[in-house]
């Protein structure tokens, strides 16, 4: 099967949106669920608003499962507005819709910026779901514009964006493509 350029173009976007659009959407209820953390170690810093957990830690909510070496919430008052979860690497996965493959993220730094409604992967960042897979040194998710930005270092010939579309996916394309064009 061979696509022309823009049609090629077109399916690695549409791989893109599809990954991201699940990121956003995590099933219902994870968000009404308890937070279970383990840590080595906990440190709650009132004055400056944070609480640090360290030492092989795992935190979940409902789908959502992170492990990491330590995983920083900030407060703003009660609620937490930041959450970075650094490693090498640390790794977030979580089931976005039951129909829906889990998505799975690594990166050594991996944060969630509630009041930008943004998650940054950097360094060594990866991202997979459903045989897509996007890697680069860093991988922004803006959740309210459904969109993912990869990049790699500048100025460094060996380090590359790379997004890799499963077969399966191109192929639906195409067939999306021709009931489109048929109507």
């Amino acid at each position: 099967m061979s696509l022309c350029p823009n049609r090629l173009v077109a399916a690695i976007l549409t791989g893109l949106v599809l990954m991201s659009a699940g990121m956003a959407l995590a099933l219902p209820e994870d968000r009404k669920q308890p937070i279970h953390i383990e840590a080595d170690q906990a440190l709650r810093d009132e004055k400056q608003g944070f609480t640090r957990y360290q030492g092989n830690v795992k935190m979940d909510q409902g789908s959502l499962h992170i492990e990491a070496e330590q995983i920083t919430i900030y407060h703003v008052g009660e609620a937490a507005d930041r959450i970075l979860a650094t490693g090498s690497p640390a790794r977030l996965q979580q089931q976005p819709d039951p129909e829906k493959g889990l998505i799975k993220a690594r990166a050594d730094s991996i944060q969630y910026i509630k009041s930008e409604q943004r998650v940054e992967l950097r360094d060594n960042a990866h991202i997979e779901q459903e045989g897509s897979i996007v890697t680069g040194d860093s991988i922004d998710y803006l959740m309210e514009q459904q969109l993912v930005k990869a990049e790699s270092a500048q100025g460094d010939d060996t380090s590359r964006v790379q997004v890799v579309i499963p077969a399966e996916a191109l192929e639906q394309q195409e067939v999306d493509s021709g009931t489109a064009a048929g109507e």
